[in-house]
């Protein structure tokens, strides 16, 4: 047997149906949608006084292996990178709003990196996922496929907001907003004519188009691999032990927890990787995000997390590890040519992610309407992914309904101890949000 032999038996290629084309083809499409991290992470995470061209190489190395290691060990196509909303947890409300120190926030990410590795040694974080209800994993990939869809027609400036009505319509003769729906309907159309590679082609036709009508804003600047040195193992954890950031420790560890619970369960609902509703290798999984957060605070940036734009990659065929094993090799690439993954435009990106919404929206079929217990619970879980922005959000909102209805209608023997701890941290969550 050779080694693309041994390979494919690793990666289950029979089994998944998988060739090694279409693998290397949703790896790429993956990281293109999600490249815009490499300098949106950094340009958040300067406003605390950390160097920018050092957190863009933290970036791309903490992202490149945390997919690359959920690739090789966990064998999942799901790419990881610092988390949006808790980069800008950790530098508005930690560093400026608290003012601490990055130095010492790195150390609380550090910690809450820690705590996620003790969790999933421990079989804890397994038995969190194991108490959702199945009925919810439906609602949970759907949700996400709102809020893909939300935030692609965000970016792709076809809704913005507005303070009447929160969104409405935006300016659809704006050149920007124009390129991305010719990106819409170019993807939509190769994959209407049996296109694999639809996301990808009309993701990098769309930049070309933006480029050859002077739309893609492209500033190269000096930057050095060797920067990185200024936020390199530069965390203060003896600071963040003294002053007792607890609270903080358990936002990363909670947010990261379930943001991450909820793209596993979307990526993998649409990827068809569960096995009666349960998720093979999950051990697995949770090693290689727990340790991708350790790996980000010692190399200097916020939280790393599961990110929900895997999803592209997979609605172009991913199925096996090797999909984020490329988007991982293609972030440290990122590493040498950063400036060039720059030039990558959100009107190009955005139609992709308008797309991938409305593949992961089918999931509402699977959902049993004429039940009450479970229809309300997968509506809100729905509904407040993308209203609140937070898959944590929504996952808590459908899961303490689905608990509390459950209690009401008498069959509160048939839930479990786990679920009602987690209710109970949940109402403890929205009441400690709402203060």
């Amino acid at each position: 047997m050779n080694i693309r032999e041994r390979l494919e038996r690793y990666f289950e290629f029979k089994a998944l149906g998988a060739d090694w084309k279409t693998e290397i083809l949703a790896g790429a499409t993956t990281f293109i949608t999600m490249a815009y991290i490499v300098f949106v992470n950094p340009t958040i995470l300067h406003e605390t006084g950390m160097p920018f061209t050092a957190v863009v190489a933290a970036t791309c190395l903490s992202a490149a292996f945390g997919s690359i290691a959920m690739g090789a060990y966990a064998r999942y196509p799901i790419a990881l990178a610092p988390g949006m909303g808790l980069n800008a947890y950790f530098t508005y409300t930690v560093v400026k709003g608290m003012g601490i120190p990055w130095q010492t926030a790195l150390g609380a990410v550090f910690l809450s990196g820690v705590a996620f590795l003790i969790l999933t040694l421990t079989g804890i974080r397994q038995l969190i996922v194991s108490a959702i209800p199945p009925e919810l994993y439906a609602a949970v990939a759907a949700g996400v496929g709102l809020f893909i869809a939300f935030i692609g027609l965000k970016n792709a400036g076809i809704i913005v907001p507005d303070p009447a009505t929160t969104v409405a319509l935006g300016n659809l003769r704006d050149p920007n907003t124009l390129l991305a729906i010719f990106g819409l309907l170019l993807i939509a159309g190769l994959l209407a004519w049996g296109v694999r590679a639809a996301m990808l082609l009309g993701i990098l036709a769309t930049t070309l188009t933006g480029a050859a009508l002077g739309l893609v804003a492209w500033h190269p600047q000096s930057y050095k691999l060797t920067e990185i040195s200024a936020t390199a193992f530069k965390l203060d954890i003896a600071s963040t032990l003294k002053i007792g950031l607890i609270e903080i420790v358990f936002v990363f560890l909670f947010v990261d927890l379930f943001d991450n619970i909820g793209t596993l369960v979307a990526v993998g609902k649409k990827a068809r990787l569960f096995v009666d509703n349960k998720i093979p290798r999950i051990e697995r999984i949770f090693l290689a995000d727990a340790s991708a957060t350790i790996v980000g605070s010692l190399t200097g940036t916020s939280t790393v997390v599961s990110y929900i734009e895997s999803s592209a990659g997979v609605a172009a065929g991913g199925r096996t590890g090797v999909t984020a094993i490329v988007t991982g090799l293609l972030f440290v690439a990122a590493l040498f040519v950063a400036p060039l993954v720059g030039a990558i435009p959100a009107a190009a990106t955005a139609p992709a992610l308008i797309i991938v919404g409305s593949f992961m929206a089918s999931a509402v079929g699977e959902i049993d309407w004429a039940d009450f217990t479970v229809a309300v619970p997968a509506f809100l879980t729905m509904m407040m992914i993308p209203l609140t922005f937070s898959i944590a959000n929504g996952l808590a909102f459908g899961f303490t309904t689905f608990t509390l209805l459950k209690i009401f209608r008498g069959e509160f023997r048939r839930v479990n101890a786990v679920v009602y701890i987690l209710t109970l941290l949940f109402l403890l969550r929205f009441y400690y949000m709402g203060k």
